[in-house]
């Protein structure tokens, strides 16, 4: 079984490290590093979307990206206890016309005991933006 550190329980500093471990593979918008955080039957929810294991959650990856181009995420550490994490975060992205927008929202992870992620929840908001109002560098 492959083992993905920090393990559960999380401890705050291990929990801190879990959410930057998970922000700077997002911020590579390379769908299988992404898909390598979770377990192989993971269940997400995305939005209005509902997705059960790796190659759904890599096929929704490589279809996010296709449309949210210039992606960059921050995620914060907002709560922690067990094996579960809770964050807030905001992203932001332009689509093919060139509006750009940013992205609200929380996740809910539960993860298995090797430190793969077995939850996803995420409620996500979209803001637009102009281009003069981006606050996430690059």
């Amino acid at each position: 079984m492959t083992e993905r550190p920090p393990l559960p329980p999380f401890t705050e500093e291990t929990a801190r490290r879990k959410v930057r471990a998970a922000e700077d593979a997002w911020n590579t918008r390379d769908p299988d590093v992404v898909a390598l955080a979770y377990t192989e039957d993971c269940e997400w929810r995305n939005r209005d979307r509902f997705l059960h294991g790796r190659d759904e959650i890599r096929a929704f990856l490589r279809e996010k990206w296709a449309r949210e181009l210039d992606y960059r995420l921050r995620k914060e550490l907002w709560a922690w206890a067990g094996n579960r994490i809770s964050v807030r975060f905001e992203y932001e992205s332009r689509d093919r016309d060139g509006q750009w927008w940013r992205s609200y929202g929380n996740e809910q992870w539960e993860f298995a005991d090797n430190g793969l992620m077995r939850r996803r929840y995420a409620s996500i908001n979209d803001v637009p933006i102009s281009p003069s109002d981006r606050r996430i560098a690059r």
